[in-house]
């Protein structure tokens, strides 16, 4: 038990960061010997996204400190760019807020720049759901973050493992499962029918109808080549024509292209199958991935969420290449024949038995308590450094 209260800086830098921070965020602001302060980053802050801190306060939640860092381009000299400008601007909200710990997710590059800022201002980290494999730039992230934080929340065995294997300290690695189970099993599917008429633009859309779901994110490392790819994503919904809901992609080089084809096709097609919004707060979104005939696109939530609801899945392209699924998931290529293949045999199997991969819905609980009996350290040193 800790002896003072404790000041916990949750940072979150996009709308799926909030998504999986919110029921840690919710049980450490049930706890007496924790303080929360929120500090909203990134595309959290920019209306373009949805300006998802507006969600973040509606649910009750104080906004302690806003970064604005994201450098506008949507290339790779950008990205590089909005991580050297996070790095100052962080390092100023964290002198300012004094924060005992910083508290991140995911793999993230406004993470990352969160992560550089807190080390070196000698604030303990704690990272949940490192360890973790997949495409782009974000491997690379996420790895960086996990050498930098001093506690450590995998959301799966295999994550756990290969966290102690990169020499982290045994007693500072917990599986503890993916907080966004915590609430996604309980969760029904009741969404207004006209909800769509509300937000987005597009086709008609009523949410008691059966419709996919897409979000499509740039792959970073292969730069140059997203609006091919989006293309034979489009192309391949558009010649089945279900009603689908699609999520702007996220900030990443490359997402204007992504963009820049769904609006040609707008343009250019009638399109009443297609309806685009650019966010959805965390519990119409599980709503959305759980009632969903099938979820098609690369965003990990795709992947992770779905395991607690069974829906059917169709990942498309390389951005999480290796990280791990559970049956309901089939991968295929950026090419339209192998996409509407894949869908129409989603669609033949429906929905699949609920796993227990990403854990059995207790995270929050579980890295609060870790956060409370954490001793505080400063020094990082490989833990197989003894051996040699």
């Amino acid at each position: 038990m800790v002896e003072t209260v404790r000041r916990i800086c949750a940072v979150l830098v996009d709308r799926a960061n909030y998504g999986r921070m919110h029921p840690v965020m919710r049980a450490i602001n049930a706890d007496a010997d924790l303080e929360l302060l929120t500090v909203c980053a990134g595309t959290m802050l920019l209306e373009r996204f949805g300006q998802a801190e507006k969600i973040v306060s509606a649910d009750g939640f104080k906004i302690d400190g806003r970064v604005f860092l994201e450098v506008e381009g949507s290339i790779p000299a950008t990205m590089a760019k909005s991580i050297g400008l996070g790095v100052i601007e962080f390092s100023t909200e964290f002198q300012r807020l004094q924060p005992d710990i910083v508290l991140l997710i995911g793999d993230r590059y406004e993470a990352l720049a969160a992560a550089i800022a807190a080390a070196y201002m000698n604030i303990p980290i704690a990272h949940i759901q490192g360890g973790e494999v997949s495409g782009s730039i974000d491997e690379s992230a996420r790895h960086a973050i996990t050498k930098f934080a001093h506690l450590h929340f995998p959301s799966t065995e295999r994550s756990a493992q290969f966290i102690r294997r990169m020499g982290e300290r045994t007693d500072s690695v917990f599986n503890v499962g993916c907080p966004s189970g915590d609430y996604i099993r309980s969760l029904d599917t009741e969404l207004p029918a006209n909800l769509f008429t509300k937000i987005g633009v597009g086709g008609a859309l009523n949410s008691n109808n059966p419709f996919f779901l897409v979000i499509y994110h740039p792959v970073t490392t292969h730069f140059g080549s997203e609006r091919q790819q989006v293309q034979q994503l489009i192309e391949g919904l558009a010649e089945l024509a279900h009603p689908t809901l699609w999520i702007w992609p996220n900030i990443d080089a490359g997402a204007d292209d992504i963009s820049k084809a769904l609006r040609t096709h707008r343009e250019h097609h009638k399109a009443d199958w297609l309806h685009l919004v650019k966010n959805l707060e965390p519990i119409t979104f599980q709503k959305c991935l759980k009632k969903a005939t099938c979820a098609i696109g690369n965003s990990s939530s795709f992947i992770r969420d779905s395991t607690f609801s069974g829906t059917p899945v169709v990942l498309v392209g390389e951005r999480q290449a290796g990280r791990e699924h559970g049956e309901n998931l089939t991968a295929v290529r950026p090419e339209k024949q192998l996409i509407t293949d894949a869908i129409k045999a989603q669609i033949a199997h429906g929905r699949y038995p609920v796993s227990n991969l990403y854990g059995e819905g207790n995270a929050s609980v579980r890295i609060v308590e870790k956060i409370k009996n954490f001793e505080p350290y400063q020094q990082k040193m490989l833990q197989y450094v003894s051996e040699y």
